[in-house]
């Protein structure tokens, strides 16, 4: 797959997820308003229910305070204006002595209709006389009303008990506190929990208590509930698994970019493996291939100097083929999970030495010397022996393949017993040194760093992945220490055996 058609893929899938979204989030961001937009309608209709209700106690208040006084009032005036207590009551005699007549020959009926007439007389003037009472009294609750304490019109038993109950009949079952407050925003009485300051923002509702006093004398009531944003909020946690399958597919989408061109890069890389695995191989064996056909001349085979140079030039280049080899077959391990160890204990100061001593030749045949300071007291670890051999030989090929041409070159190999029971082996040379961008990637396979590309230093870009995967499979740790046009350190910590 081209790389544009991967960036063009990204890009639409990238514009996919946005859309997706934004969308999701805009319909999110309208529940909530409209779910704030309904509970504040619900606490504003809950609170106008609690102002009328107080305004209805008032009058009632005033109504049931003269009640009896009144009530006493009419009952004694009529039974003053009666001649006694026995002109109310009726006797019912038995139906066998019922002697029916008319109303008009009963005896004592004109007497029995004035007394009919005074007593609705007497009854029209005191309903006259209530009636002006009352019309008084009504003048008194709208002059003298509002002259009362506010404690004893709407006291804080009652305002709670109201709210409670409007709120539950507005489906607001949600705990709230609230405060009666003065035209100045001094609190007259509150709930046990009230705090204004932890209302926050758009939580604070306000009703004005008795519409109807003088603005000098005005109270409100301040309501805020605790709980109000988990009670928005509670109305759109069935979104929350969408949220989550679409953060799970974004995951997976930018997973798949990334091996994408991860298998782009090691695409290219493969490429060049083989450019230049084919650029190595061809060299031994064109030279084993004219060496094969000297030996066909029979002047050559009569000299015995020339077949000791052809049999060593063979042997060089067989060598080096076999290294080739060596090297290509290193790529399967990086397939493995674990590779395949044969740990033993092993000295590595000896081992180390041993590596120095073999590798001194060749450091002194490019006019470099090689240095060692095998400090480490306890130096004895598990490891598999050829692999660790490969490990420290690799890093120091790679000293002198990337030396620096204006200077003999140093290399110097340490050990050192560090904290945690671990051993430490420095190897340090003073080459062209490693770019900052390229320290990070210098492990990767195929990777080759690019001011190391030079006409004399040919490789697959596999020696330090190898060498990581080894120190890694034998539980250890490497790092890289590089300066541009200074010189490199390679850092490897390996544990120590317990015993």
């Amino acid at each position: 797959m081209k790389k544009a058609t991967i960036w063009f893929l990204t890009i639409i899938m990238a514009l996919t997820f946005c859309g997706l979204l934004y969308l999701q989030i805009m319909y999110m961001k309208n529940i909530i308003r409209m779910r704030d937009d309904q509970f504040s309608e619900g606490v504003r209709r809950s609170l106008y229910s609690v102002s009328t209700t107080l305004e209805q106690d008032e009058p009632r208040h005033f109504l049931e305070e003269d009640a009896a006084a009144i009530e006493q009032s009419i009952y004694s005036q009529l039974d003053a204006s009666l001649p006694g207590k026995d002109a109310l009551k009726y006797s019912f005699p038995k139906a066998d002595n019922l002697d029916v007549k008319p109303l008009t020959e009963r005896s004592g009926s004109k007497v029995n209709k004035d007394r009919y007439r005074n007593m609705q007389e007497n009854i029209r003037g005191q309903y006259l006389y209530q009636k002006g009472l009352l019309n008084e009294v009504i003048l008194n609750i709208l002059s003298q009303s509002s002259n009362r304490p506010i404690v004893e019109r709407a006291d804080s038993a009652t305002v709670a008990g109201y709210l409670h109950s409007e709120f539950e009949n507005n489906g607001l079952n949600l705990p709230f506190e609230f405060a009666v407050v003065n035209r100045s925003g001094r609190v007259i009485y509150s709930s046990s929990g009230y705090e204004a300051n932890h209302a926050g923002k758009n939580n604070m509702f306000v009703q004005t208590l008795f519409p109807n006093d003088p603005v000098s004398k005005m109270n409100y009531i301040k309501v805020y509930f605790p709980t109000k944003k988990d009670y928005i909020f509670s109305s759109v946690k069935f979104m929350i698994p969408s949220f989550i399958f679409t953060f799970i597919l974004l995951v997976i989408f930018l997973y798949t970019i990334i091996i994408a061109f991860k298998q782009k890069r090691l695409t290219e890389m493969k490429n060049d493996f083989i450019n230049n695995m084919t650029h190595e191989f061809k060299t031994p064996i064109s030279s084993i291939s004219l060496a094969a056909q000297m030996l066909n001349d029979d002047s050559v085979r009569k000299s015995p100097t020339m077949m000791q140079h052809i049999a060593t030039v063979i042997n060089d280049e067989t060598k080096r083929l076999r290294f080739q080899v060596e090297k290509v077959l290193q790529m399967s391990m990086f397939d493995r999970q674990k590779a395949t160890l044969r740990l033993q204990e092993i000295d590595a100061n000896k081992a180390i030495a041993n590596i120095v001593s073999t590798f001194k030749l060749k450091v002194e045949s490019y006019g470099g010397k090689i240095e060692s300071d095998l400090a480490a007291y306890d130096a004895i670890v598990e490891v598999d022996e050829m692999h660790f051999t490969n490990v420290i030989f690799n890093l120091l090929d790679n000293a002198v393949k990337y030396r620096r041409e204006d200077e003999p070159l140093m290399l110097k190999v340490a050990t050192a017993d560090i904290s945690g029971n671990r051993f430490e082996i420095r190897i340090s040379d003073n080459g062209i040194g490693i770019k900052r961008d390229d320290l990070k990637k210098i492990f990767e396979k195929f990777y080759r760093v690019s001011t190391g590309n030079r006409h004399d230093v040919k490789g697959f870009g596999l020696g330090l992945a190898y060498v990581h995967k080894m120190v890694t499979e034998l539980k250890g740790d490497i790092r890289v220490e590089s300066e541009l046009g200074i010189g490199t350190t390679f850092i490897i910590i390996l544990p120590l055996t317990k015993n």
